[in-house]
């Protein structure tokens, strides 16, 4: 039975306290054999379910996490959604994605929190200015809504901004209005919610320990609970995307780092936009419970911990608060990290394998959450139909030995 969620479902529960709400999905035992496995349920791998089932019919499916759903990075980042990439690959990947999000509670029936607020990126030099102008202008050719916003918009749009008096002064910003933020939960809790009603079995608490293969062809999975058989599977566990890979005898292009975060004391609205400077290094957004969301980039070594070394947070806070004084007396709530994967040009693999059956969906680094359903989705066609979308035909493997790299680096405010 569809769960259908409104203001007469809310009035109807009043009645029993809230108590007897049906629960979102169900937690299954795994099955000996599935039409498909995606191994990870965060966004992306709940997504992918979602989108083979309702688009393409494939409904026996498995999603399989180690941990409780979404538990990874869904739940780890900092939920900046925007798409104004400088390479035409990257700007028709994301905003095939943001067109998405502009739709997903209404299509979900679950409300993901999506939030048009803006995402700006300031420019604090000469070569700052000439890079986001470029910018700008690649996304004005690929459609997108990229503008460049003089520094008193900018303090009409974050009064509490210090655009003058520190070390790196704010010259001006590319500013995307389409951007914003999610709530991360919800995207994941969306998602569950509507593949579960189409018959996909979530399988929380179950390790992968590895792929197996046979002759070229993917067999299934070994896991904690069992050997589960399957001609296809989706591996989309982020950072920890190249130790599965390696149980199939593939060595991926990936490293894995910690991605650190931290969010404050909640307080009253005082910034409804987000702010990104690559320069200072220092992000910011304000969530729906008046926290700050902060991050930066990643650690500067590889590591599979999720805690990262403190002078990335130190130099953070020490950016934070020389672009927001006033953000100078408030104290840190909580701080987490959690392990991306980085592919040497900075962008995504979206791709099948030499090994039949076998799909990869990794290599986002500090860019997984924005890209979520539009990733989701085009891995779905993927992995149905045994051949790339055209949106992902260019983030394949074959880059890797083609020298056709999409490099963004640097190019898109790209933080890692």
């Amino acid at each position: 039975m569809k769960k259908k969620y409104s203001i007469l479902s809310i009035l109807k529960n009043t009645l029993s306290h809230h108590e007897k709400w049906e629960k979102m999905w169900r937690n299954p035992e795994p099955k000996k054999s599935y039409e498909a496995i995606i191994i990870g349920g965060g966004g992306h791998g709940l997504g992918t379910a979602y989108y083979l089932a309702k688009e393409h019919g494939i409904k026996n499916i498995a999603v399989i996490e180690k941990g409780w759903l979404g538990s990874g990075n869904t739940g780890r980042n900092t939920t900046i959604i925007r798409s104004n990439y400088l390479w035409n690959e990257s700007a028709f990947l994301y905003d095939h994605s943001l067109k998405l999000w502009e739709n997903l509670s209404s299509e979900l029936n679950y409300n993901v929190m999506f939030s048009q607020r803006g995402v700006m990126n300031l420019a604090h030099n000469e070569h700052d200015i000439k890079e986001m102008k470029r910018r700008i202008s690649a996304n004005k050719l690929n459609g997108l809504d990229s503008r460049w916003i003089s520094k008193n918009e900018i303090k009409k749009l974050v009064p509490i901004m210090n655009t003058d008096n520190l070390r790196y002064p704010v010259l001006g910003a590319a500013f995307q209005p389409r951007g914003g933020v999610a709530r991360h939960d919800a995207v994941a809790w969306g998602f569950a919610m509507r593949a579960d009603e189409m018959g996909v079995d979530i399988i929380q608490n179950c390790e992968v320990k590895s792929i197996k293969t046979n002759n070229g062809k993917v067999e299934g999975v070994e896991t904690s609970k069992g050997f589960i058989r399957s001609d296809k599977v989706g591996v989309v566990a982020s950072g920890h995307t190249s130790i599965l890979a390696a149980t199939a005898g593939i060595k991926l292009p990936l490293q894995s780092r910690p991605l650190q975060a931290l969010v404050s004391e909640p307080i009253k609205p005082i910034i409804d936009t987000v702010v990104m400077s690559n320069a200072v290094h220092a992000y910011v957004s304000q969530s729906d419970k008046g926290e700050l969301v902060i991050g930066a980039g990643t650690d500067g070594y590889n590591s599979f911990t999720q805690r990262g070394g403190y002078n990335i947070i130190e130099d953070t806070i020490r950016a934070m608060v020389e672009l927001y004084p006033i953000f100078g007396k408030m104290k840190m709530l909580r701080q987490w990290g959690g392990i991306v994967d980085i592919c040497p040009d900075a962008s995504p693999i979206i791709s099948k394998c030499d090994v039949k059956g076998l799909y990869f969906n990794c290599g986002w680094g500090t860019g997984g959450f924005k890209a979520t359903p539009g990733s989701a989705n085009v891995f779905a066609y993927t992995i149905a139909k045994d051949e790339p979308h055209k949106i992902n035909a260019a983030f394949s493997l074959d880059r890797f030995t083609t020298g056709k790299l999409i490099d963004e680096h640097g190019a898109a405010a790209v933080a890692h």
